[in-house]
């Protein structure tokens, strides 16, 4: 299974990658596995912000319904709307084409409790 270096990872199995201060995110591709295959994302067509540690979405899969948690507080600049047509691209390809929203991240300290690859890895019993 595939942790990349460069992502930061939270307890709910999302991941976050930082470039300046905009956040791209989705969900770990432990999480993808355990959801089973995915069918529909449910993130509000009007969705303009998330905040830390609350819901913005769901996703469906064969398994189970889950939510999906915001890694930091922020204002939404794109969703990412092919997941519409193609639910299953988050377990095909969960670090690339598979990323949920992407977001300005409003304070980086929002992001300094979250744990590095390793330390995910660790948590997973990889």
């Amino acid at each position: 299974m595939n942790f990349p270096e460069n992502l930061k990872y939270t307890e709910d199995h999302e991941w976050l990658l930082v470039e300046g201060n905009i956040g791209t995110m989705g969900i770990t591709a432990h999480a993808a596995g355990e959801l089973g295959d995915v069918v529909y994302i449910d993130i509000a067509d009007d969705l303009e912000s998330v905040a830390k540690g609350e819901s913005f979405g769901t996703i469906e899969a064969v398994k189970t319904v889950a939510d999906i948690y915001a890694p930091a507080t922020g204002k939404v600049i794109e969703v990412n709307r092919g997941l519409n047509d193609a639910p299953e691209t988050v377990n095909n390809d969960p670090y690339g084409e598979g990323w949920l929203i992407k977001f300005e991240i409003d304070n980086m300290e929002d992001i300094a409790d979250l744990m590095d690859s390793a330390t995910y890895q660790g948590t997973i019993g990889h």
